[in-house]
Formats: C-alpha cells, sequence, structure tokens
C-alpha cells in the first residue's frame, strides 16, 4: 500500500521545523511569506535558496549591530544631519564623514576631540562611535575617571588583568571627559600602561576640555604626561572644537547672579 504524500501545509510545518532546530530563527518566521512569493512569481529554486539565505544573514547581521551597540553603552547618538557645523568654523563636515568611515581604526590611529565645554566633542565622538559599530567594529565608551578607578579598584579583588582587557580588548575605546580633574600617581600608572597596550594596536577616541598646552598639569609628573601624551598623538587626527557653546539655561529665578 502506497504512503500518501504529505500535504503541502505539513510539508511547510516540517521545514519550519528544521529550520528551527538549525536555529534559523529568520528563516522559520519568514519561510511562508518567501515561499507564497516565490510560487506566485515562479521564483527558480537557486534564486529561492540565495533569498532565504540572504533573510537569515540580514537579520543575523542586524541582531549583531544592536548587541554590539548596547554592549558600546554609547547611549542615544543623534544624527549627525542636526548637528550645526556653522557655528563650529573649525571643524569640518566632510572630515567627519570621513572618520565615520572607520578607517583610522584599520590604521589604529586615534582621534583627539579638544574645545571647551558644551561644543559638541562627545557628540561627534558618538557619531563617529556608533558608525563603528554598524560597521562592525567592537567598542566601548567610558567616563575617563571611571574607568581609571575601576582599573584601580580591580587590584583589591584580584581582577586586575581581566579590567585591563576589558578597555583594552574593543577596536574602539572612546574616553571622554579626559583631564576633568588631574590624575593622581595611580591614575598616572593606569593610565600609560592602558595608552601602550592600545598603541598601534587599537584605537582611541578622547574627548577633552583642555588643550595640549595645559595637558602637562594633570599628571603628577612632567615625564608620565611626556610618555602617555607621545603615544595618544602619534599620527592622531586632532579635531579643535571652537565657537559659543549649545548649552543654555532653561529658567532662572530669583536675582542675577554676578559673573
Amino acid at each position: 500500500m502506497k504512503q500518501a504524500k504529505p500535504s503541502a501545509a505539513s510539508a511547510l510545518q516540517n521545514a519550519i521545523s528544521l529550520a528551527e532546530s538549525l536555529k534559523l530563527n529568520s528563516v522559520s518566521e519568514l519561510l511562508p511569506e518567501i515561499l507564497n512569493r516565490a510560487q506566485q512569481q515562479n521564483i527558480s529554486y537557486t534564486r529561492l535558496v540565495s533569498e532565504i539565505l540572504k533573510k537569515e544573514l540580514d537579520a543575523r547581521l542586524e541582531k549583531r549591530v544592536v548587541r554590539s551597540l548596547k554592549r558600546s553603552k554609547i547611549g542615544t547618538v543623534e544624527d549627525l544631519d542636526t548637528f550645526d557645523f556653522s557655528i563650529r568654523p573649525q571643524l569640518h563636515q566632510h572630515i567627519i564623514r570621513e572618520l565615520c568611515e572607520c578607517r583610522f581604526i584599520e590604521e589604529k590611529r586615534n582621534i583627539l576631540c579638544l574645545g571647551k565645554p558644551g561644543l559638541g566633542k562627545s557628540r561627534i565622538a558618538k557619531t563617529i562611535a556608533r558608525a563603528a559599530c554598524l560597521a562592525g567594529y567592537s567598542v566601548l565608551f567610558v567616563n575617563t575617571a571611571k574607568m581609571l578607578e575601576d582599573i584601580h579598584d580591580s587590584n583589591a579583588d584580584g581582577t586586575y588583568t581581566k579590567a585591563m582587557q576589558r578597555y583594552t580588548k574593543p577596536s574602539l575605546l572612546v574616553a571622554d571627559e579626559f583631564g576633568y580633574e588631574p590624575f593622581d600617581k595611580n591614575a598616572n600608572k593606569y593610565l600609560f600602561r592602558l595608552v601602550s597596550a592600545r598603541h598601534k594596536t587599537g584605537s582611541i577616541i578622547l574627548t577633552s576640555n583642555t588643550g595640549f598646552s595645559r595637558w602637562k598639569t594633570l599628571f603628577s609628573t612632567e615625564a608620565a604626561a611626556a610618555a602617555t601624551v607621545d603615544r595618544l598623538v602619534d599620527q592622531a587626527t586632532i579635531l579643535r572644537f571652537t565657537g559659543k557653546s549649545c548649552r543654555t539655561v532653561d529658567k532662572v529665578y530669583g536675582a542675577k547672579l554676578e559673573d
């Protein structure tokens, strides 16, 4: 006695189950839609298989980017098109867009964003960092002082090596608010070790409210400053932010404060 051929519905369900077993989650979800369109448009088997695999690949890449953005800790990033370059006379839009192509990461070079508070340094740093995530690079955004405190504290619980790896492993490390306050002797040591470990092996984007002329005052010794800064600026792209601050006061109550 001949066995009955499986129905189209059962064959489809079997294909979906197989896709789920192989962890082809997007294929299992989109298979009915893809097969229906293939039947209506008389798509070839080769094209059908190619389309199914591309859907799965696109979905995995999208999930990978979402995970990468979450791990990077860059938070919300405003669109570059809304940045007012007209009030930043020394900052050119085409240069920022070129940096968003991320060739500097391939070349293991740094970017130093220098200027007074409120000029958009962190915003531009986050814009470039987001572009790096979308391009498939590993990224980590940190507050410089907190990072150095974390490395210092790791000595107490024996996790120093792991802590250093956390900041040396990403393809791109964004060190925000560099030099907000002077570095003590321990911070000097950890910063030098970190910068040395990443020198020509991984890129750093650094934002600082102070220029080079004042950087030596941030370190405990001139020798520590020279050794660290020399590695940071080696073949780096320097972005100087000038102009008026974008930050404004919403409301003022009471008498006017003296300047």
